[in-house]
């Protein structure tokens, strides 16, 4: 066993990092098989880098909120494990690189001295709770989504019904109409609503980009705060259940609601409200522990060298706040990266002056909420010393972008070396477009969307292009037209054109010239709406040709060497090739997980423990047959076909009578207890028959 340098506090939390680091010991002696062990790092925030023998830590921050303690944290962490650098994500997450695996359980208890997890920030879970970054402050909210957010991270961490599904699940909250938790991308999205004085949230259900982008249906048009969770945990149990699990590329919710339909999704949401033990759940917003400013007694003075640069930072990156007497100061972080040096520094200066937090945006920038207005002046000396006081927070200057072929192993082109680029391009040559709002740019390195590239009005794709004489050169799918419409409504860019990478500025100076001269005063959204795709095709085909490429066309962005395509596995969600071996010692571990939660009393997971240990079973069973094993009712059905109704095994009953037991019963102590017994029997009654199969096959 390890031993940390720091105690752990939280029991729950001690025994997660102690099973990290006996797992890291069982692979490492080749006890565990290799896609099994990538399944069990990924669930706790481990991830694969590009850059061999070194992994990337995605640090959990619920809806993106960062206590001035939590920063100092993080950066001291980023410091002794990594190399100083933090990246905001596109979900409100913190990530550090380069990190030795062997050192992660030690990395994780750092953390958790000041609340901070890796749990569940990666792999096939319930991801990071994002939320509108103005959450609590925002001048247009019917009432602050945070302690919603909250109540949702806190419920689905280490909740055995989402551990182990097809495919991560996403969640967004946001505040108003305006819908900037972009509900409509998401698996499942709450907007604020207040209807007949009460609070709730219109669900929006089956969003996701990718190679296959979809829009949300809406589920609800509004449904009371106290019903979320229980909605939400019957959803989640249907995805486990009935999504996709060998196919990558089907394996999302979206998928599934496609191919069955809303109704049929919703009917069966309705049959699992027999196993959900709470059908309400209220939430008590009021005992949030809500941002409280500090008392300033006295405004520090100071002196603004550059006049006219204040008033352009002020019209670009002070946000309006909802209580009086504050503004919030929106901080354009480039490429979401910044350093531990100066992330000390900003923690202690929102800490004596503002609320003692910090909120990460889903654009990858930083918010200080509630500065003192008679404060900004302050604020904006000490944000430019620590080089934070750049113009055109969300406006068209401020591109987000994926780490792309940086450090991912799904990266086909730089995503960030062509953003730094066009942010170059705009500074110079378009001015005007610093203080643009209605001008969105994302970049991803490769489909899978993680810069979020189609959904804005003028997205970049890294891809390759293969020249007549078979030479491989980066590339960027241009993709124009997708807007937020707001309350859960938006749409996706169509692909224009694929052009060199290197030619990528040009594309933008072409769209933008047209833009500013024919646009007459419309925004990207209208005017494309207007012109479409066809027009812009038109307009940047010519840059498509390959045949005339020069040495400089085979050199990405951001470096000096020759591309080379690599592209290695996806891990992000990626499908877990089981051992038969392995599947059986988790049957027996999940078992053991029933029996802890059902001495602890919360018995609804111990039978959803349980029935996972059947499932594993029986998938067992099935792989050695040689069957394909897509989905936990697919493993069912089967089951009973090949085993049961052939005779091969005797169960008494019909293995689906036995395991869908879990949705026809409230989850009380005597039917976890039996269940618990079903599983246990379940298991010893495969293995013996797999042994006995295993002999005759000798």
């Amino acid at each position: 066993m390890q031993t940390f340098r720091t105690e752990i506090e939280n029991p729950i939390v001690e025994k997660d990092i102690i099973d990290l680091a006996n797992k890291i010991q069982l692979f490492n002696n080749g006890k565990i098989d290799e896609e099994k062990f990538r399944s069990l790092r990924l669930a706790r925030g481990i991830y694969g880098q590009r850059q061999e023998g070194v992994q990337m830590i995605r640090i959990k921050l619920p809806y993106g909120k960062v206590k001035s303690n939590q920063l100092r944290r993080i950066s001291d962490v980023s410091d002794e494990y990594s190399r100083g650098r933090l990246h905001i994500t596109t979900r409100q997450d913190i990530q550090i690189h380069y990190v030795d695996i062997q050192r992660t359980p030690e990395l994780w208890a750092q953390l958790d001295q000041d609340d901070i997890t890796i749990r569940e920030a990666c792999g096939n879970t319930v991801r990071n709770v994002t939320a509108s970054e103005l959450a609590g402050v925002d001048v247009d909210e019917p009432f602050d989504v945070s302690p919603y957010a909250d109540a949702i991270f806190r419920y689905f961490l280490r909740n055995p019904i989402s551990q182990e599904m097809g495919r991560k699940f996403k969640v967004s909250f946001s505040s108003s109409d305006s819908d900037t938790g972009l509900s409509y991308m998401h698996d499942l999205g709450f907007i604020a609503k207040i209807e007949n004085g009460e609070r709730g949230f219109k669900v929006m259900i089956g969003g996701g980009l990718g190679s296959q982008p979809r829009e949300a249906d809406e589920l609800y048009s509004f449904i009371s705060t106290d019903k979320i969770i229980p909605l939400m945990e019957g959803v989640v149990r249907v995805f486990d259940r009935y999504g996709e699990r060998k196919s990558r590329a089907k394996a999302r919710l979206k998928f599934l609601i496609k191919d069955i339909g809303l109704d049929a999704f919703k009917a069966l949401v309705d049959q699992e409200q027999k196993a959900i033990e709470f059908k309400s759940v209220a939430i008590d917003a009021d005992a949030y522990v809500t941002s409280k400013p500090v008392e300033i007694n006295e405004i520090p003075q100071v002196t603004i060298k550059d006049q006219k640069a204040f008033e352009t930072w002020k019209s670009t990156n002070l946000i309006p706040q909802k209580q009086d007497g504050y503004v919030a100061i929106g901080i354009k972080v480039l490429l979401g990266d910044f350093y531990t040096d100066k992330a000390r520094l900003l923690a202690d200066l929102v800490e004596n002056y503002a609320a003692g937090e910090i909120r990460l945006s889903l654009r990858q920038n930083i918010i200080i909420p509630f500065v003192k207005r008679e404060l900004v002046p302050f604020f904006y000396t000490e944000l430019e010393k620590l080089g934070f006081a750049n113009v055109g927070y969300n406006k068209a200057v401020d591109i987000t972008a994926c780490p792309g072929t940086d450090t991912c192993n799904l990266g086909i082109a730089s995503s960030t070396g062509i953003a730094d680029e066009l942010e170059r391009v705009i500074k110079a040559e378009y001015p005007q477009y610093l203080e643009k709002d209605d001008l969105v740019i994302k970049i991803s390195g490769c489909m899978n969307a993680c810069g979020q590239h189609n959904m804005a009005n003028i997205g970049f794709q890294g891809m390759s292009v293969r020249t007549p004489d078979k030479l491989v050169a980066p590339a960027l799918q241009v993709l124009l037209g997708g807007g937020n419409l707001g309350d859960g409504k938006g749409v996706f860019a169509d692909k224009v054109v694929k052009v060199p990478s290197k030619r990528g500025p040009e594309a933008l100076r072409r769209i933008l010239d047209d833009f500013e001269t024919n646009a007459n005063g419309k925004s990207f959204f209208d005017y494309y709406k207007v012109t479409g795709e066809r027009y812009f095709y038109d307009l940047l085909n010519d840059l498509q040709d390959v045949t005339n490429l020069t040495q400089d066309d085979f050199i990405d962005w951001g470096t000096s060497e020759e591309y080379v395509k690599e592209i290695g596995i996806g891990e992000c969600a990626g499908v877990v090739i089981d051992l038969i071996a392995t599947l059986f010692y988790e049957s027996e571990e999940k078992i053991e997980n029933a029996k802890e939660s059902f001495d602890n009393n919360v018995y609804s997971h111990a039978i959803y423990h349980a029935y996972s240990s059947m499932v594993n079973s029986a998938k067992a069973l099935l792989i050695a047959d040689n069957k394909r094993t897509n989905t936990h009712a697919g493993i069912i059905s089967q089951f009973d076909e090949l085993f049961v109704e052939s005779g091969k095994l005797d169960l008494g009953t019909a293995f689906s009578e036995l395991i869908y037991q879990i949705n026809k019963n409230a989850p009380t102590k005597d039917f976890a207890s039996k269940y618990i017994e079903n599983a246990n029997q379940f298991l010893a009654k495969v293995r013996a028959f797999r042994e006995e199969e295993s002999k005759l096959d000798q």
